[in-house]
């Protein structure tokens, strides 16, 4: 396997600790693959027998699973019609309806109640770009930043939506449609649904096109046939062997991921990873993935997503002064950044309760909340938040003094300058006339000169960590990361800019 990185620039030449926290057992209908819909069809049943799917016609066998106690269910979706005359405007667009179908085998009626979710589409909760990047508090109704984040935030906060039934019963030998949502084409959905039944039963989701009526949605699920759209039939081989994540459709145990831990900032800062996976765990070990109890054969073989899970991470920190609580997400190797992370947080400390919105691209280090540690104490901060479906799993939560952040962005800015000014200079050549390229020279020195290095030769690449083999992580090696290679790359094409600068002034004042 290709080594992986996972390098993040905040925590060079510190170490994390693992969270070692635990997943309850609570089954999760997981309806993500295919994620892109083609048209009508079944998506996922747990109920005993197969489907046939329509790139080749063969049975699939269904991911057999009997729900009876607490569940939960998740969805993502987006549809892209075969029909491209279906992918028009707002009034010619097509629909699909997707609908979650308790099914009840048996003789007595089943009662199923809903504690928490919501079910939205991208029509009803768009992304609008303003709202997306950064950090910001977070409102009553955060329905602006997309279908993922708009289900995540009404479970992270407890609520069932007011258009979701408190209360199904399924009569015997029998099925219901419990939620359902009306797509058009080009749009998103995802919908997430906690509750409890007092009996068995399976469930199934489906995809019917331009109709709402119940009795048409169980008549999909009567026909039998799998929704198009499964583009990974061809790479069952490479999905079992690790080389491909496809998406989940399954039954994924456990809804929430519990972890305390105890930390002195007097012995330095705090990294924990959170949402870890085996190519980004950051040198713990701690893989924060939770299992499939059953699955298609195209899904993936576990819940790597972990979409819908919720996190709660209690910290109990010795400490004194100004800290930041940073959620960071790896740097991109071999590829644009691209958006990591768009979803909400809950930040609960001795001086209350909060909520932010966080819109990260991957190799960012963000600032999710000041924290105000108080010597002699423990001081306690938990962090909550239900992975969005539009976020790629494999963060870093740190506590880091409020100088570690400061001396990051200082450095994120150099490096900055540099590739400006090496970009400009490779455009265009620095004449008395012309103004170099813009260095902010406010810089705070530092207790150690940094060093005078040879100009670099090669651009440097991020440190590796190594995952895990397949078939156990004894033999994976720890992270390794070096922090000096990097920050004297940054410091050496930074004092090349500075050094651009200094000619262009002194060839001014000789005219």
């Amino acid at each position: 396997m290709r080594p992986a990185y996972a390098y993040v620039p905040l925590m060079a030449g510190q170490s994390a600790r693992a969270l070692n926290g635990n997943f309850n057992n609570i089954p999760v209908l997981h309806s993500n693959q295919p994620e892109i819909v083609k048209g009508p069809g079944i998506l996922v049943n747990t109920a005993p027998g197969s489907g046939i799917a329509s790139e080749n016609n063969q049975p699939l066998n269904n991911a057999t699973f009997t729900f009876n106690g607490a569940f939960g269910v998740h969805m993502h979706h987006k549809y892209y019609p075969q029909d491209s005359s279906k992918l028009g405007g707002r009034r010619d667009r097509g629909l699909l309806t997707v609908a979650a179908i308790a099914i009840n085998p048996g003789s007595k009626p089943v009662t199923l109640t809903f504690t928490e979710g919501s079910v939205k589409n991208s029509f009803e909760a768009p992304y609008h770009p303003n709202k997306l990047m950064g950090v910001k508090p977070l409102g009553p109704r955060p329905w602006n930043t997309g279908p993922g984040d708009a289900t995540a935030v009404q479970i992270l906060r407890g609520e069932l939506d007011r258009k979701l039934s408190k209360e199904i019963v399924i009569p015997p030998n029998s099925r219901k449609v419990i939620v359902s949502t009306v797509l058009p084409a080009r749009g998103i959905m995802n919908g997430l649904l906690r509750g409890t039944s007092n009996g068995p039963f399976h469930m199934a989701v489906v995809a019917a096109e331009e109709t709402q009526q119940e009795h048409e949605l169980i008549a999909v699920l009567d026909r039998g046939r799998l929704a198009p759209g499964r583009i990974y039939l061809n790479r069952i081989r490479e999905i079992e062997t690790g080389k491909v994540f496809s998406r989940v459709a399954g039954v994924a145990l456990g809804d929430q991921y519990e972890a305390v831990i105890q930390h002195d900032l007097g012995q330095g800062p705090l990294h924990v990873p959170l949402t870890s996976t085996r190519k980004h765990h950051f040198g713990t070990r701690d893989i924060q993935v939770n299992q499939l109890s059953t699955r298609m054969i195209d899904s993936a073989v576990n819940n790597v997503g972990t979409y819908g899970v919720r996190f709660d991470v209690e910290m109990n920190l010795s400490g004194d002064g100004a800290h930041e609580l940073v959620l960071s997400h790896p740097v991109a190797t071999g590829r644009s950044p691209f958006t990591a992370f768009r979803g909400s947080i809950g930040i609960q400390t001795d001086e209350g309760y909060k909520e932010v919105h966080v819109g990260m691209r991957s190799g960012q280090s963000l600032s999710i909340s000041d924290l105000n540690l108080k010597k002699g104490s423990i001081n306690p901060v938990k962090v909550s938040l239900v992975y969005p479906a539009d976020a790629t799993p494999g963060h870093l939560l740190s506590v880091v003094p409020v100088t570690q952040l400061a001396m990051l962005r200082q450095r994120e800015q150099m490096l900055e300058a540099a590739r400006k000014a090496e970009s400009e200079a490779k455009t265009r050549t620095v004449t008395p006339q012309q103004a170099p390229p813009a260095v902010n020279l406010r810089v705070e020195p530092t207790t150690t000169p940094a060093p005078q290095a040879e100009p670099a030769t090669q651009p440097v690449q991020p440190p590796m960590i190594v995952s895990p083999r397949a078939g156990g992580s004894s033999l994976m090696p720890p992270a390794m990361i070096m922090p000096q290679r990097v920050n004297t790359s940054l410091e050496q094409r930074y004092r090349e800019a500075i050094r651009a600068q200094q000619e262009w002034l002194r060839r001014l004042q000789g005219q």
